[in-house]
């Protein structure tokens, strides 16, 4: 099963890092973002990676080309007849990366759509360059398998940001709850997909997966959640970078699973 990442967003509620990077190479714990996603997925046995391209996709083929030598120590030998000796092994070893540029402005709809060639007729995964989870990938397929429609999406509870105050009308406080959970569900992306989801899409800048694609498949009844009631971090703002890094300098990444 290949996993489709996407990668082409302008990230603009990130400018402070994306004005000079796409989202995905913005670094937790000296890596980026894309690279701790594929840590996730690769440890869980998704290593056939087809990268979803946009703004400011040529470094993220730099990052990938390079990868090698950033990764390892390296002899070089100088001279017209010199080259290059990687020193050692990393633990991406049997990664393959499809690097695709899919438009500087299209929808995430249309730039699945235009990875359908790389993607075969087979079932897939999609996800957000943005997004770390420890979710259990076992689970989730085992999940989409047992009720046969088109397609699944991972969602988590709503995190609560705020703590919230009861207070009687005299304005007493009764009680003080940190950060609660509502009960509700939102998309944390994570989603599996049959081949005949291509149906849904189409290749125009203006096709958003969220939107029609996901409306139809949902009216269509071949949409289901699959609750994932464990962590999840979306990188959203400089708010959550600076506490993503926050919890890894600390060691308590819960999506570190590898």
């Amino acid at each position: 099963m290949k996993a489709v990442i996407l990668c082409g967003g302008l990230g603009t509620r990130l400018r402070e890092e994306t004005e000079f990077r796409p989202k995905p190479l913005v670094e937790i714990g000296g890596r980026p973002i894309l690279w701790h996603i594929m840590k996730i997925l690769g440890h869980q046995g998704l290593k056939d990676f087809v990268m979803c391209l946009g703004y400011k996709g040529n470094l993220i083929k730099e990052f990938f080309l390079n990868y090698e030598a950033m990764t390892n120590d390296v002899e070089i030998q100088l001279g017209k007849s010199g080259g290059v000796t990687y020193l050692g092994e990393h633990e991406e070893q049997d990664y393959s990366v499809r690097l695709v540029d899919t438009g500087a402005l299209a929808g995430t709809g249309a730039r699945i759509a235009k990875v359908q060639r790389h993607v075969g007729n087979e079932r897939f995964m999609v996800t957000y360059g943005d997004g770390l989870t420890n979710v259990d990938l076992s689970r989730l397929h085992a999940f989409h398998e047992s009720h046969g429609k088109l397609a699944t999406v991972t969602t988590v509870r709503v995190p609560g940001r705020f703590g919230v105050i009861d207070s009687a009308p005299d304005g007493t406080v009764e009680r003080f709850r940190e950060k609660p959970t509502e009960d509700a569900w939102i998309s944390a992306g994570y989603f599996v997909f049959e081949p005949k989801v291509f149906d849904y899409l189409w290749l125009n800048d203006d096709c958003f997966l969220e939107r029609e694609p996901l409306e139809r498949l949902t009216r269509d009844g071949q949409l289901v959640a699959y609750r994932h009631e464990g962590e999840f971090y979306p990188m959203d703002t400089y708010r959550d970078h600076v506490a993503l890094n926050d919890l890894w300098s600390a060691g308590k990444a819960p999506w570190k699973i590898w």
